[in-house]
């Protein structure tokens, strides 16, 4: 188990509690020494797009289209979160054949919610230029799409959110953050608990 202090693992089973069973989130674990871990889950998306119906030659070229937007070192990270963003929420355009039509393969179910997959992992291990570990990662069908950053009344909001921002610099894991959309920051403070929002 990773070393957190009392109080922010305390809060931090609080909230997984909160994730796995009340809002049915599946636990994937504490991924603190698990190697590879990314912003896009490629076995978890597959098993999502294969149960939606979509082809082995569909999801191929969706993964791949995916993953070419949200690494684009071309562009800023506003720009590949952009990018992202308009294929989570109109479907990537798949051609298989040429002549053949072109369909969308939808990497997220917002006509029928519950029929995503969500999950939960924490202390999630980013490797980069230097090391950063985000408190907890929640993923919808295996896309990382918000982070969630603990902290105890010995620090200040501010610092998370500062810890937050910095964490994205090319110098730490911006590449992990062009599928996030949403960062939230818990800080627990004389039994109250403060929480600050923000889109990426």
């Amino acid at each position: 188990m990773a070393t957190v202090g009392k109080n922010e693992r305390v809060t931090q089973d609080r909230i997984i509690s909160l994730f796995r069973d009340e809002l049915d989130y599946d636990y994937l674990g504490n991924w603190i020494g698990r190697k590879g871990n990314s912003n896009i889950e490629e076995g978890l998306l597959n098993a999502y797009l294969t149960k939606s119906g979509y082809t082995p030659v569909q999801i191929g070229v969706a993964l791949y289209r995916l993953k070419t937007e949200a690494n684009n070192h071309n562009r800023s990270l506003y720009g590949n979160n952009q990018a992202v963003y308009s294929l989570l929420r109109y479907g990537v355009p798949v051609k298989t054949e040429a002549g053949k039509v072109t369909d969308n393969v939808y990497l997220i179910n917002w006509q029928d919610p519950k029929e995503n997959d969500f999950a939960i992992a924490e202390e999630v291990t980013l490797k980069g230029n230097k090391e950063r570990r985000p408190d907890i990662v929640l993923y919808v069908n295996g896309i990382a799409i918000g982070v969630l950053e603990l902290k105890n009344s010995r620090v200040t909001i501010g610092d998370g959110i500062r810890q937050s921002l910095s964490n994205q610099r090319p110098e730490f894991n911006e590449w992990f953050f062009s599928t996030c959309t949403v960062h939230l920051c818990r800080q627990q403070f004389q039994g109250s608990k403060i929480w600050c929002y923000w889109h990426a």
